[in-house]
């Protein structure tokens, strides 16, 4: 997509500030060409990259400069290519959280981005962890605040609400990461108005597929997807397989975005949120918000590549 004189004076001046690293270069050749592709939340019309970050693992690190060295770049990367990209972290992540907001704080980019962070603690502790939450993103407020893995749900939902109408979070909703909770977040889709739900949905785990994906689109929900690689183990499947011939024709250059792709094209999925230390894996996997979008039949093509 064609970019005007202005904007890409704003992505040259945006470049000269952030760290220099292979990935980032790549990213900003794309970012002069084209834009990512986006989804609309429902109920507010917001449009939201389909890829963005997550912070799992990969931001439990010290706070030295060489500890985050590599995440600075992976970052980079993804500031420059995907305007206000979701990243998703949570105060269980260890240091993940405070790393965050840590480093969009030294970019000067909180306000790039769309910070989704959970509730990770009982009603009684929520407000004390939020309000640590908030000092470690260096905000006084987030744009998604999640009920992680169904931690006291009930009274977590009526204190989100809350801070909603505060203007503490701009969006709310639920989260878990396994299939075995699918069907009590079908029950609450069903009774609860939600914002978001965040949801675990890949090739190797189709289940939401089934009743929670369609039910979103019912009930107007936006759909966060966590472990679209299901923690790494679609590429042991795929381990010494050649990338299709045919991954061309949704424009794919490798598994990852394969398999992202294929999450993506889901129309009830918002947003595939993938973890990585890596500025090279960031790069790939930032490749699947470009380019043209698998159909029913690419879509069952990439599902039976796997098998």
């Amino acid at each position: 997509m064609p970019i005007d004189r202005r904007t890409f004076l704003g992505m040259s001046a945006g470049l000269a500030a952030l760290p220099a690293g292979p990935a980032l270069a790549a990213a900003a050749q794309a970012a002069t060409v084209e834009a990512p592709m986006r989804r609309r939340v429902p109920g507010t019309g917001e449009q939201l990259p389909v890829i963005g970050m997550g912070t799992a693992d990969t931001f439990n690190v010290g706070r030295g400069t060489d500890d985050r060295a590599a995440l600075t770049e992976v970052l980079a990367a993804l500031l420059q290519r995907i305007p206000k990209a979701v990243i998703d972290t949570a105060p269980s992540y260890g240091s993940a959280e405070a790393v965050t907001g840590d480093l969009l704080q030294d970019a000067g980019a909180r306000g790039k981005v769309f910070v989704a962070t959970k509730i990770s603690t009982s009603a009684v502790n929520a407000m004390a962890q939020f309000t640590r939450s908030r000092a470690e993103l260096h905000s006084d407020s987030v744009d998604l605040l999640q009920v992680h893995n169904l931690i006291d749900w009930r009274d977590n939902l009526k204190l989100l609400r809350q801070w909603k109408e505060q203007g503490k979070a701009r969006y709310i909703g639920i989260t878990h990461y396994r299939d075995d909770a699918h069907e009590e977040l079908a029950k609450i889709l069903r009774s609860e108005k939600l914002d978001f739900l965040q949801v675990n949905y890949s090739l190797g785990e189709r289940n939401a597929e089934k009743t929670l994906l369609p039910l979103c689109e019912e009930r107007g929900v936006a759909v966060l997807v966590n472990r679209p690689f299901q923690d790494g183990r679609l590429f042991s499947a795929v381990r010494g397989k050649p990338v299709p011939d045919w991954a061309g024709e949704v424009d794919c250059t490798s598994w990852a975005q394969l398999f992202l792709k294929f999450i993506v094209s889901h129309p009830a999925v918002t947003t595939a949120i993938p973890a990585t230390s890596k500025p090279k894996n960031m790069a790939d996997n930032l490749g699947a918000a470009f380019g043209r979008m698998p159909d029913t039949r690419e879509r069952a093509r990439i599902a039976a590549a796997l098998a």
